[in-house]
């Protein structure tokens, strides 16, 4: 008790510290909020064997799938809003309705104020910096809790902000689900989570009595459509490094396959041999340099029990199916023949393992995604147009890739996020700017408007020119 009084008598301390400072920040020029994200850029690239060595003490993960899919996607995102962030935070003119002629109408971006983001363990380094990017870009305070499942990264996380940022611009607090609930107690301008959907609720709840606004970044059960005429070479590669990197634990990995039964045979083969490829067979796992690990037992016994349930429902393990408790390794596994009632069709599965639906027309695709429906992405491999339009079009998802799979997340010109329970609001690039900003509307009239011929007191030519104005403006 005395350790929680202590850590929770410091957040209140910070927050109020970021109170009295916010102002302050919300009136940086584009060139200090750049020069802030030139601070961070260089501290990365000269920490770049820290954060890869930080998170291979976490999970295994290698030095390079490290750099590719941590340190790759976030210095690209400062090197982004240092090219474009005098445009985003220049006020634009937006079109003047007759009615109002003379007037000159503008939205303005100004910072939404204090800030706390709570980040995750699967791409700890990531998560943890992409939103914090856009906050300090929009001139915000931030307090950000890393998540404790990855310690030796959230270390790393606070180690980096304490040196290059005063605790009343930025600040880490370290802790787990007690930290999370007193934070989120306080009434913040803005809280972006990232996790899981029952977190996720749990966190708007705690929003919700301060008004807060938020930006929840969930999950979701998010399929790999394959049709008939797709390339199945191309299809099965980028599939399987896009389910089996970071050993599947990736809020848009995808969760599920469904393929056309014309070609399942070719390109469950074809995805067999990309995996061996790029990870080896059996033992070969084990090579430190390929593939990383669950990240605890928890997440471990959740994914083995998901796998042990399907097989008791006449799942049939096709690929992979290896397991060592003693390390939290599981191999790439490939299920055959799931049963739609079995647990991993259910939830989410975030690990190494891809169950295969097989399905003979488009209606049937329609009706298994409708069981999981709003996923936080989908993919489509397919060279028919048609057929590729009738699935964006039919299919309600955060975001989507045709002939690939997660690579949009790394366009930071494409807004990313969910969609109801797989999340709200997006995030990256001027989205994310705009997700820690607020809109202001500005109407700047002039001494004389149209409008002043409709004030009171009313007559026969005052009501003549309502009536027009209602019929034609």
């Amino acid at each position: 008790m005395p350790v929680e009084k202590t850590i929770n008598q410091e957040i209140h301390r910070v927050f109020q510290l970021q109170k009295a400072n916010r102002i302050n920040l919300s009136k940086t020029t584009a060139s200090q909020r750049k020069l802030k994200l030139k601070i961070i850029l260089s501290e990365i690239m000269s920490m770049q064997d820290e954060i890869c060595n930080a998170v291979y003490k976490d999970f295994r993960k290698s030095k390079e799938e490290t750099k590719l899919t941590e340190i790759f996607p976030v210095v690209s995102e400062i090197r982004h809003t240092i090219r474009n962030l005098n445009k985003w935070m220049q006020p634009h003119r937006v079109p003047t309705p007759l009615s109002f002629f003379g007037s000159i109408n503008k939205v303005m971006y100004e910072s939404i104020g204090q800030s706390l983001i709570i980040s995750p363990w699967n791409f700890p380094f990531l998560l943890a910096m992409g939103p914090l990017i856009s906050a300090i870009a929009a001139g915000n305070t931030v307090i950000l809790k890393p998540s404790e499942r990855s310690p030796n990264t959230s270390e790393l996380l606070q180690s980096i902000i304490d040196k290059l940022f005063p605790e009343e611009e930025v600040k880490v607090f370290l802790g787990g689900a007690e930290v999370a609930k007193e934070l989120t107690s306080l009434p913040f301008n803005h809280i972006f989570f990232t996790g899981s959907t029952v977190v996720g609720k749990l966190v708007m709840e705690a929003a919700s009595k301060n008004l807060a606004k938020v930006t929840l970044e969930l999950g979701g059960k998010s399929p790999a459509i394959v049709s008939n005429d797709a390339d199945i070479k191309t299809s099965a590669k980028r599939i399987a490094w896009a389910k089996f990197m970071n050993a599947g634990q990736t809020c848009i990995a995808p969760d599920y396959l469904l393929v056309h039964e014309e070609i399942k045979e070719k390109l469950i083969s074809e995805i067999i041999k990309s995996v061996e490829y790029h990870y080896g067979v059996k033992d070969e796992l084990r090579k430190e340099n390929n593939y990383c690990r669950i990240i605890n037992d928890t997440q471990f016994y959740n994914i083995k029990s998901l796998i042990e349930d399907a097989v008791n429902k006449n799942g049939k393990i096709i690929y992979g199916g290896e397991i060592d408790d003693n390390d939290n390794l599981i191999s790439p596994t490939l299920i055959d023949n799931v049963s739609m009632d079995s647990e991993i069709m259910k939830i989410e599965i975030f690990g190494p393992v891809l169950p295969i639906i097989t399905y003979k027309n488009e209606d049937e695709i329609l009706t298994i995604i409708e069981k999981n429906p709003n996923p936080l992405a989908f993919y489509i491999f397919s060279k028919k147009k048609k057929f590729i339009n009738k699935m964006l079009k039919s299919i309600p998802a955060g975001g989507a890739a045709v002939n690939d799979a997660v690579v949009h997340f790394v366009n930071f010109n494409l807004p990313f996020g969910g969609i109801n329970q797989s999340g709200i609001g997006k995030a990256h690039g001027f989205y994310g700017f705009k997700t820690f900003s607020n809109e202001k509307s500005i109407m700047k009239q002039r001494k004389y408007s149209a409008l002043m011929f409709l004030y009171p007191p009313y007559n026969k030519i005052k009501n003549k020119l309502i009536d027009i104005v209602i019929k034609y403006f």
